[in-house]
């Protein structure tokens, strides 16, 4: 744990079970971690699958938390949520219950085995960019820059805002 609190960004995704109920709960579970202030949650959005396309829709969005747990710490927390949601890694870019991925920790840039910060991905998808930009639209990811250049550059991906209220 560590001795101030720090700002991160959890995406979260999911296209099995419903998935906006699947969202919706793992944004009341990240208000509920240790140590954690959840201040920010974007709207959802509907994307296409990435990678593997046989399969349904995504539904996603980003919150915003400011947490004493450590980055690992973090992590793990994150992980434990996604298996109360039934979380099965069976292959990459498989259909899934719920993922959630730290996308930034405070201005930490790693990368190890564990955890890779800026999350490695983050910046070639419109799904975690533009609900990022929604709640942090002055946003600089450690080492990249300004979030609005790199989210303009997603403006071709299939995406769309759900007008669902928070519940």
């Amino acid at each position: 744990m560590t001795n101030s609190p720090n700002r991160a960004f959890i995406a979260l995704g999911s296209n099995l079970d419903n998935p906006i109920d699947q969202v919706q709960g793992a944004f009341e579970e990240l208000a509920q971690l240790p140590h954690t202030s959840l201040i920010g949650r974007s709207s959802l959005y509907r994307s296409a699958p990435v990678g593997r396309l046989d399969q349904p829709d995504f539904i996603n969005a980003v919150a915003c938390i400011e947490t004493l747990l450590a980055p690992l710490e973090l992590l793990h927390a994150l992980l434990a949520i996604e298996q109360r949601h039934g979380r099965v890694r069976e292959s990459l870019n498989a259909p899934r219950t719920l993922d959630l991925d730290i996308l930034i920790y405070a201005d930490l840039q790693c990368d190890d085995k564990a955890l890779t910060l800026p999350h490695p991905r983050m910046v070639e998808r419109g799904f975690v960019l533009k609900p990022l930009m929604e709640i942090a639209p002055e946003c600089d990811i450690p080492g990249l820059g300004p979030i609005a250049p790199l989210s303009a550059a997603c403006d071709d991906q299939r995406l769309k805002r759900l007008a669902i209220p928070y519940p």
